[in-house]
């Protein structure tokens, strides 16, 4: 008895040829065998892991930068040196009209304390400063303030002499200096910021908010022992 009949599907010759050369084609690009150039890849997410064997790109300044982020003075820590973006030039005139600038500063190390007189957080952490710029002094650090949004000069004046700040502060009543600063070290809308300066000019802690001297002074006394 025969068994049923099966045809098989038949092609013209020009067709067949068509198809044998496409099957050709796939399987020199997919066979990673295969002799002879590749099509490159597509890239990957820069968030994949590097292969086995392979380093991690040296990070960029800006990448380095976007390590040390604003946070509160709970959170706050120290950023490890290369992961420290350089502090801005700051150059301008005290609350006495007399000239000053960061980069007198330089190969100390700089505790930066953004405050205004009308800022009621500011006042509060005020005392603390004048007693914590005092103790610090012997260990190679100073404290440099920026006075912003201070109009009149007396006002501010008036807040330095009520609470025995020693320090000098730059004056910047329109925030301009503020604004020199990428905006993740420090947010020109958070009035305190307090900013630790390495001897190298790097910004090495970054806190936005008021702080006190408990905790600001473990973070400035482990940025001055690095020498």
């Amino acid at each position: 008895m025969r068994g049923p009949v099966r045809r098989a599907a038949v092609l013209p010759v020009g067709a067949g040829l068509a198809v044998a050369a496409a099957l050709l084609l796939i399987g020199t690009v997919t066979d990673g065998s295969a002799s002879g150039p590749r099509t490159a890849s597509a890239p990957t997410s820069g968030n994949s892991a590097p292969a086995s064997g392979t380093s991690a790109a040296t990070p960029t300044p800006a990448a380095a930068a976007r390590t040390v982020a604003v946070t509160s003075a709970s959170g706050a820590t120290v950023a490890a040196p290369q992961a420290r973006p350089p502090a801005p030039a700051l150059t301008g005139t005290d609350l006495d009209g007399n000239p000053i600038s960061l980069a007198a500063f330089r190969g100390e190390v700089v505790v930066l304390n953004v405050w205004g007189s009308w800022c009621a957080p500011c006042r509060a952490e005020a005392d603390d400063l004048a007693l914590l710029s005092g103790e610090v002094r012997g260990a190679g650090v100073r404290f440099l303030g920026i006075n912003t949004r201070d109009r009149d000069r007396d006002a501010a004046r008036s807040f330095v002499r009520a609470h025995g700040l020693d320090f000098p502060s730059l004056h910047d009543p329109a925030g301009a200096l503020l604004l020199r600063f990428p905006p993740e070290v420090l947010n020109p809308q958070t009035i305190p910021s307090t900013l630790v300066v390495d001897r190298e000019g790097r910004v090495a802690v970054a806190i936005g908010g008021a702080v006190s001297a408990g905790r600001l002074k473990p973070l400035i006394e482990r940025v001055a022992a690095e020498g």
